[in-house]
């Protein structure tokens, strides 16, 4: 039985694509996701890069890997993380007082301190009343917790995700811990956007429509090139505020909107993540920052099947992850929207959804990224269908196939695996250039961007 100390995944438990597993994946998925728990840190180094294990493995699980699959991404990537830190058991005390927990968060040495009191909070509550109390409750407390939710390249929202897909009560633990222990650096904006479109009339248009006002405002544009901060999107915010505040606050979805927001959110992140993945005389590669806004789009699916949580929390969120998705497109330099590289994309060789799916759980070197893209993908085609005659819709049909082959061929060019800022030239400088021996591209592709 999955408690909040032990993990147990069952063939029957496969995500949201709902495939078929064995009893030999689900035990090996199971042994390694419990030794993730007990062994290592949220953080595997003191940049704050954050330990995927959680996500890689059932990812792999989710899309059909095998027993070997799973425990050869393990054994690779498990290498190079950190230890959890000693228990401090009297800091677990007293972050049962909120007043008392506040000096401890947001520091990394003290994440298993929060490991260990959500899970006896798991215990007393169940996963679900625990996340009401420390995500959707609206009192001080909650309200801090889901800002620093957002924190750290989604990472929090991302493993949470893993943790409500799975129904694993110590997975949902361990992505309250994370949350804990990362800044609460984007409250302010939250609080902003949040009035701001309260006292904006105007119905909310297109999020492809908002994407094009943010790479249209020449300020929004350049705000990444102009900050100094590590940190793209806090630098947009830093030298763009007010514009960005004003786009964010035409985001305004409705409660009878809910699911068709959901699946346009979705499909947009995966239409600007494939358009952003070229450029001129350079093979095809997916910015690294992107991608985390496909990756973690299911957790809308997710959060909006619940029906412990009310309407208005799973709207909040939604609202959240589209203005999300527009601070990120404006910190990696705002990558032109055409469709005309996709459509014109020419697979290096053609292979079946299946083939491909294999190739990108045989990667030797993937740390999850590339098998969570994957499926994420696949995911948002499902969602996509429904919505078909939409004139939001800009994949369909064999586009579908293209982006799928798109992930694996950009996977499968020389190093680097991901650009970091699509919309800058100079990010492009690094990446290898298109191979003159395959097709890759139409020729009609070296005429966009101009």
């Amino acid at each position: 039985m999955a408690t909040a100390h032990t993990v147990q995944i069952t063939p029957d438990n496969t995500g949201l694509w709902e495939i078929k597993q064995n009893e030999p994946a689900a035990k090996k998925a199971s042994e390694l996701l419990q030794q993730d728990l007990e062994k290592h840190h949220v953080f595997f180094n003191n940049m704050g890069f954050h330990d995927h294990l959680t996500h890689h493995l059932l990812s792999l699980y989710g899309t059909g890997a095998s027993a070997e699959n799973l425990q050869k991404a393990y054994d690779v990537n498990a290498t190079y993380q950190r230890p959890l830190v000693e228990v401090h058991k009297k800091v677990v005390e007293e972050l049962k007082d909120w007043e008392a927990a506040k000096k401890f968060l947001g520091k990394e040495e003290y994440y298993t301190d929060f490991l260990v009191f959500f899970q006896n909070e798991i215990d007393k509550l169940g996963w679900e009343k625990t996340l009401s109390e420390y995500l959707f409750k609206g009192d001080e407390k909650s309200e801090d917790m889901l800002a620093r939710l957002m924190a750290g390249l989604v990472h929090p929202l991302i493993q949470l995700m893993y943790g409500m897909e799975w129904k694993q009560p110590a997975i949902v633990a361990m992505a309250l811990a994370q949350t804990a222990v990362h800044g609460n650096y984007f409250r302010k904006f939250i609080d902003a956007s949040e009035e701001a479109a309260k006292a904006n009339p105007t119905p909310m248009p297109s999020i492809v429509s908002l994407l094009e006002a943010v790479g249209a405002n020449e300020k929004l544009a350049i705000a990444s090139k102009l900050s100094g901060d590590a940190s793209k999107m806090r630098g947009v915010l830093s030298k763009a505020w007010d514009e960005m505040l004003e786009i964010a606050s035409r985001v305004k979805v409705k409660p009878e909107e809910l699911d068709e927001r959901t699946a346009e959110m979705y499909h947009i992140t995966i239409y600007e993540a494939a358009s952003a993945a070229f450029y001129p005389g350079k093979e095809p590669k997916f910015d690294f920052f992107l991608i985390h806004h496909v990756n973690v789009a299911p957790i809308s699916l997710i959060i909006n099947s619940q029906d412990w949580i009310p309407i208005e929390t799973k709207v909040r969120l939604l609202e959240w992850k589209i203005r999300w998705d527009l601070i990120q497109y404006a910190a990696r330099n705002c990558p032109p929207l055409r469709l005309d590289e996709l459509v014109s994309y020419v697979p290096k060789k053609v292979r079946s959804t299946e083939e491909l799916l294999r190739r990108v759980q045989d990667l030797e070197t993937d740390d999850g990224h590339a098998i969570k893209l994957f499926r994420a993908v696949g995911t948002g085609q499902t969602v996509s269908v429904k919505y078909e005659d939409k004139d939001w819709i800009k994949i369909k049909g064999d586009l579908w196939d293209k982006v799928n082959h798109l992930i694996v061929d950009s996977l499968e060019a020389p190093d680097p695996r991901w650009v970091r800022g699509a919309g800058d030239p100079k990010a492009w400088d690094e990446m290898p250039d298109l191979a003159k021996d395959v097709n890759g591209v139409s020729d009609k592709l070296e005429q966009v961007h101009l």
